[in-house]
């Protein structure tokens, strides 16, 4: 029975991918940060899934998660890892404190490096263990090509992961690991419900309160319009089982618009979302 990793197993994406993975007879080892989470998935998913609890930014919960992983594997190897966990830290870059970026790079770059590093030994780069060498899917996002405003930390974090993942892709050849990236537009996923911008009182005397407004009321939008998380899940199971998978795949409700978003010169752009988003100057 070949295994998987995913990161971020309780919603959305991560729980559409091992429900996905599971009906196709994948065993999953499944991330949660909560115990209660844990006890849920396991009692719906049953004996091919195994919780593994850790914080993707915990380098000992995840490095232990991994030794769990290596026991139960038993000389094999895994089939691979994805890091899906993610989170999205709204806010204009003028008014977001240090620790507020930190946070969202800690959870969306750095810990990907750490679910990489503790798991890429069983992915191939021992060589004592047995199997087919696995893939890594990285849950990138179309902001990690395009910079959305009042969304920017999250953007860098996707631009920076992107860059991570195509300088890991080569580094790994040494061992026979591929790297593939997912970029999904809009998606019908809990990461915007939990989006870390709905303190609206901090903007109460802000230049940026009523494109804040704009953007809060535009989430519901996204999300009645993104696509399911099973389409995601279906472009990670094609990553990890297809003889020659696209080292990227962008997933979006309109091909089309994203398309046209490339075609046409930036400052344009840079005007349109302006007027739609509230941020032209304040009339003197």
């Amino acid at each position: 029975m070949r295994s998987v990793v995913v990161t971020g197993a309780s919603t959305g994406i991560g729980h559409a991918t091992t429900k996905l993975l599971l009906q196709r007879g994948f065993r999953v080892f499944g991330s949660v940060r909560k115990e209660a989470d844990a006890e849920r998935l396991s009692h719906e998913f049953g004996a091919a899934f195994t919780p593994l609890i850790f914080d993707v930014t915990d380098e000992a919960a995840i490095s232990a998660a991994a030794d769990q992983v290596r026991s139960a594997l038993d000389g094999e190897r895994l089939a691979g890892l994805v890091n899906n966990a993610g989170i999205a830290v709204g806010g204009p870059v003028l008014e977001l404190s240090a620790s507020e970026f930190r946070r969202q790079f800690e959870v969306n770059v750095i810990g990907p490096i750490l679910a990489t590093q503790a798991f890429a030994p069983l992915l191939g780069s021992d060589p004592t263990l047995s199997g087919a060498k696995g893939r890594i899917v990285m849950m990138s996002s179309v902001a990690g090509r395009f910079g959305n405003p009042l969304m920017a930390a999250y953007s860098a974090s996707k631009h920076a992961l992107e860059g991570l993942s195509d300088g890991l892709r080569r580094e790994l050849m040494l061992f026979g690991i591929d790297v593939i990236i997912l970029a999904p537009g809009a998606v019908k996923t809990p990461i915007w419900a939990k989006a870390e911008h709905d303190d609206m009182a901090r903007y109460a005397n802000s230049l940026y309160r009523p494109a804040m407004e704009t953007m809060r009321a535009l989430l519901p939008q996204m999300d009645a319009s993104g696509l399911p998380p099973e389409t995601i899940a279906e472009a990670v199971l094609e990553a990890l089982t297809a003889d020659k998978p696209k080292v990227r795949r962008t997933l979006t409700p309109s091909p089309l618009y994203h398309l046209v978003m490339r075609v046409l010169p930036t400052r344009l752009i840079d005007k349109l979302i302006a007027k739609r988003m509230k941020l032209q100057p304040p009339s003197p």
